[in-house]
């Protein structure tokens, strides 16, 4: 018998149209993040018109990661303005099949002690689903830098260094990565507004944005984090840092749930 098998980790689907066909997808770097940063095997989780049971999904796994997304959390899920301008259509990009099952896993995974790690969107949906808001966009309110990149350029400009971030003392971050500063990528438009109860500051850009968050008082390993850890994760000691604290969460969850014959 194999005594060396994987955390099974699921990772959250987007909604798209492929023609007349609704699918479900998740992008390509959060999967291999998984294999390789956190030795572990991705299963997508299906962002259905009526979400699955999430207590009978997450039983099944050892961890859960909530990726970053082209989409928007609707505003309705926060209390905020619907798009009805020619600045905020730009955010009106949504996914209400992939806020009903998100929305749903987040709690139910931190109620259940499964480890999460939430990238970008996910970020955003762990805030929103502890009450917090979000601002729908950030270069609109001349509070902040700018954040979102630039579509045009290649990947590796678009996903490479932005800016800084703060790492609070006395955090998860700061237990994995030290206190002081590291720098991330920035490729979002949207960030928190107010943030969620029970939930905590583990990071800050200069500007002041919150970067990073975790759950006070969680059962297990419970992080968010507003940028990309995932892409060229393995190029990154940070990253690789943040992926192998939630991957030895996901192992020690698998001994549980699966406990080892001899």
């Amino acid at each position: 018998m194999k005594t060396d098998t994987r955390p099974l980790i699921g990772v959250t689907a987007d909604t798209a149209m492929d023609g007349l066909h609704r699918v479900h997808q998740a992008g390509e770097k959060y999967l291999t993040s998984v294999v390789h940063a956190a030795n572990a095997i991705p299963v997508i989780i299906p962002s259905l018109p009526v979400p699955m049971d999430s207590q009978d999904i997450l039983s099944q796994l050892d961890g859960l990661l909530v990726t970053g997304a082209y989409s928007n959390i609707e505003p309705r899920r926060y209390g905020g303005a619907p798009a009805n301008s020619a600045v905020s259509q730009e955010s009106a990009h949504h996914d209400s099949q992939r806020d009903n099952t998100t929305l749903q896993l987040i709690p139910d995974a931190i109620a259940l002690g499964i480890p999460l790690l939430g990238i970008c969107r996910g970020l955003q949906e762990m805030n929103v689903a502890f009450g917090g808001t979000l601002h729908a966009t950030l270069h609109t309110t001349g509070q902040y830098q700018e954040h979102r990149e630039d579509k045009k350029a290649p990947l590796a400009v678009q996903y490479g260094p932005a800016h800084p971030i703060i790492i609070e003392p006395e955090g998860i971050l700061a237990a994995i990565a030290g206190t002081g500063e590291q720098m991330v990528n920035s490729v979002h438009m949207q960030g928190i507004d107010r943030l969620g109860a029970g939930l905590k500051v583990e990071a800050c850009a200069p500007d002041g944005l919150i970067e990073a968050i975790s759950v006070e008082n969680s059962k297990n390993f419970a992080l968010a984090v507003q940028w990309h850890p995932e892409y060229r994760a393995e190029d990154s000691l940070f990253s690789m840092k943040i992926y192998q604290a939630f991957a030895e969460a996901c192992r020690t969850r698998h001994d549980q749930r699966l406990p080892r014959h001899h």
